[in-house]
């Protein structure tokens, strides 16, 4: 059970952006983005209802909750959303894999946290990586390399929002909570944005578009994070993080096969290189190092 946990964990999230791609913009991302942050929150909030765990928040913790759900759900969801269609998934996995070096630098700026030396060899591996995969696309227009910026920004807010996940961690407050008013209040902005803007509020009804909303919400969202709790349980953080470092090759080879990307060298050194960068700032094979690091994923 907890091999298939582990492989449903892996290709799901490793099929994030995919699914983006798919959805489309039939409607405005902020609307698509939305929907699945609403139906994500009401998932999370019957689940704090029915099983009423232990580590409810105190008054002191919510600003940090906020911040989490606002940085991690809402703004970092809409960059990579926008990142997605600009470029391509495979570019966006690759650059949202950086968040395994990005987040120790944010534990380290704001909770202090002892940032290890291998975080910097898996740092210039991972870098390294993304250039390489961009390459080609610096002769194509600005608009990849807008993608590309954004899916970095968007990357930036994650590490944000992990290291406010990392000190409610901390504090013992259960992450079932944290992800329940996190959502909500990703919900709350994401909704206030798109009454701003004056958009119609409507809900395409084509397959491809449902079936994307609900792979993100009910299966990528909701489902695969309990099974990632579960992971932590069983086999700690440090072997369930590994998982990200994967990410890259998932979403390289699924975007190879949708259509997206074209097989080349550069695509299959780029996802190379970052995997074993992510691996390596992992700390992966090192006993006793990263149990507690937050990995977050979209």
């Amino acid at each position: 059970m907890t091999n298939f946990m582990y492989i449903f964990c892996l290709i799901v999230w490793g099929l994030n952006f995919i699914a983006v791609k798919i959805q489309g913009t039939p409607v405005s991302l902020e609307l698509s983005l939305t929907y699945r942050l609403v139906m994500t929150a009401f998932l999370f909030l019957v689940l704090v209802w029915f099983l009423k765990p232990k580590g409810r928040p105190q008054r002191k913790d919510i600003p940090f909750i906020i911040v989490f759900g606002v940085c991690n759900f809402a703004l970092s969801y809409l960059c990579l959303y926008y990142a997605t269609i600009l470029s391509s998934a495979a570019i966006v996995t690759l650059i949202f894999s950086l968040k395994v070096i990005l987040t120790p630098i944010a534990l380290r700026v704001f909770l202090k946290e002892k940032l290890h030396s291998r975080v910097l060899l898996g740092g210039i591996l991972g870098v390294f990586g993304v250039c390489v995969i961009i390459y080609p696309t610096l002769y194509q227009g600005l608009t990849d390399l807008k993608g590309i910026m954004i899916a970095l920004l968007g990357t930036i807010l994650t590490a944000i929002g992990d290291a406010s996940s990392a000190r409610n961690a901390k504090l013992k407050v259960d992450p079932i909570y944290a992800n329940a008013i996190g959502f909500t209040v990703a919900s709350v902005l994401m909704g206030a944005i798109v009454l701003f803007q004056g958009q119609k509020i409507i809900l395409p009804t084509t397959v491809t578009y449902l079936s994307a909303l609900l792979y993100l919400t009910l299966i990528a969202s909701f489902m695969a994070w309990l099974f990632y709790l579960k992971l932590l349980e069983k086999i700690g953080g440090a072997k369930s993080g590994y998982m990200v470092a994967l990410f890259p090759a998932i979403g390289g080879i699924a975007s190879v096969l949708i259509g997206e990307s074209t097989p080349s060298i550069y695509l299959v050194v780029g996802c190379l290189t970052s995997c074993i960068g992510a691996a390596i700032a992992l700390g992966f094979g090192i006993r006793g190092q990263n149990d507690k690091l937050p990995v977050n994923v979209n």
